[in-house]
């Protein structure tokens, strides 16, 4: 039987808020076997949790200080290192009531264990090496993974797929030094020339290795964020129609009626693999409505900080001056325009059109009424994500702003080095630079970043988790 140590061991709910078939608490450290047999009694009669074999589910009672039984529950001990924090871990598998769950960790609480905070089961996981800082972050990245595309990016950087690609860089650039290095403490050997052409040669291959690795953020961080995209148009061009059909339900009110929609919709869409966080815009014209004039100073706003913008002109009208409106607004940008109502005869010119935007868009005919166009509008849209990154795993994907920072440094200092070797200067000057970008890339993996960076990264995690 193990023994009691005084070490910090902690508790948490690991299922959602709420009832459903299944609660969890969670326990993790030395004591987290002596904590649940406080409260965790096996139905085979002196059967302590500290003897359950590990990973094997028992079944039992939950029973209060008072002798009460709280519910019926399975208890599995996962011993270390074989868990997920590489600590002892044990987790009660109860009833999913919202009452059960909250009973069963204050009872954990009052037997040792304190209440978690927000990620540390995984910043354990971390610390204790079972998880590099990239694996450990894609953790929430699959949690809240909206489409396949998102899950299979999230699922690849747990895998090990992006980690791998940032240690088989340091390690080339270890080699590098201890080549550089070699150089300057064994002058007679006259190795200095061949040393600095292989740094100069491996630099170069690392450098452009990031910068292929850095065009992917674009399309890793929508993956991971979804893609912000504006529905713009004048009232009742079909805007509510479109997030309709994207979204596949009725989710905005349609009607004839100019200005149905008032304020902007947000919902999520899934196209292609990508997730599309879509805002359905109030229609831009001019109003005396005070409620609308807010929704169309909304709509104007969400214009200049879309990632994508969807303009929509009715294609079975002559261009009004609402539309000459939205088009000065639109110059310069980027994004498709979508000319409605394709069942209708055509009224707009697009030639006309492209001379008026002067932007860079794709121009789609589209009708939300029998789908024409639609697939055309997604495949074009699957595209502007994915410009550049064609067939690439998305597994190996950059998808966060800390780790885009870290690569871009890194690369500076590798341009720096390589600058210092064309200039003829000392090897001392060019491992001062390769150093730098070692180091650049270990804040990726964790292995050079700072404690205050850990906790910043973990506590934007659930609690349970």
């Amino acid at each position: 039987m193990r023994d009691f140590v005084d070490n910090d061991t902690i508790a948490a709910i690991a299922t959602p808020p709420g009832d459903g078939g299944i609660g969890i608490v969670r326990i993790s450290g030395e004591n987290a076997g002596f904590v649940a047999d406080k409260f965790f009694k096996a139905a085979k009669k002196d059967f302590s949790v500290l003897d359950f074999r590990t990973h094997q589910a028992v079944y039992g009672k939950i029973i209060d200080d008072k002798g009460n039984i709280i519910d019926e529950a399975l208890c599995i001990a996962m011993w270390a290192p074989n868990s997920y924090t590489k600590e002892n871990v044990v987790e009660i598998q109860s009833h999913g009531g919202s009452l059960v769950v909250h009973r069963i960790l204050e009872l954990a609480i009052n037997h040792g264990a304190r209440l978690a905070q927000p990620g540390e089961f995984t910043k354990r996981a971390f610390l204790n090496g079972r998880l590099d800082l990239s694996q450990a972050q894609s953790v929430m990245d699959i949690i809240q993974a909206r489409t396949d595309a998102s899950l299979r990016m999230a699922a690849g950087h747990l895998q090990g797929a992006f980690s791998a690609e940032i240690q088989s860089m340091r390690h080339s650039i270890l080699e590098i030094i201890a080549h550089l290095e070699a150089s300057i403490d064994f002058p007679e050997d006259d190795i200095e020339d061949v040393a600095k052409q292989e740094a100069e040669e491996k630099i170069d291959a690392i450098k452009n290795r990031i910068s292929e690795i850095l065009k992917t953020f674009h399309t890793g961080r929508i993956l991971r964020d979804g893609l912000m995209t504006a529905i713009i148009g004048k009232p009742n061009v079909g805007k509510s129609s479109l997030l309709n059909a994207l979204l596949r339900e009725e989710r905005a009110i349609v009607t004839d009626i100019p200005g149905t929609t008032r304020d902007s919709l947000e919902e999520y869409a899934n196209i292609g693999g990508v997730p599309l966080r879509i805002i359905d815009t109030a229609g831009i014209r001019e109003t005396h409505d005070k409620v609308e004039q807010i929704g169309v100073e909304k709509s104007v706003a969400y214009l200049q900080k879309a990632d994508l913008i969807l303009a929509l002109f009715d294609a079975s009208r002559p261009l009004s001056q609402e539309d000459l409106d939205i088009i000065a607004m639109l110059k310069n940008k980027k994004g498709i325009v979508l000319l409605t109502k394709k069942d209708l005869p055509a009224q707009i010119d697009t030639e006309d059109l492209q001379n008026l935007l002067q932007g860079d868009f794709k121009y789609i005919r589209i009708s939300s009424i029998n789908k024409d166009g639609l697939k055309e509008l997604e495949e074009e849209i699957v595209s502007h994500v994915y410009s550049g990154n064609a067939g690439q795993a998305e597994g190996c994907f950059v998808n966060n702003l800390r780790q885009a920072e870290a690569l871009q440094a890194a690369q500076k200092h590798l341009e720096e080095c390589l600058n210092t070797i064309r200039m003829g200067m000392a090897e001392d000057f060019i491992v001062i630079d390769v150093r730098s970008a070692w180091e650049k890339l270990g804040e990726i993996t964790g292995d050079t970043v700072d404690e205050d960076i850990i906790d910043q990264i973990f506590s934007q995690f659930c609690i349970g988790k």
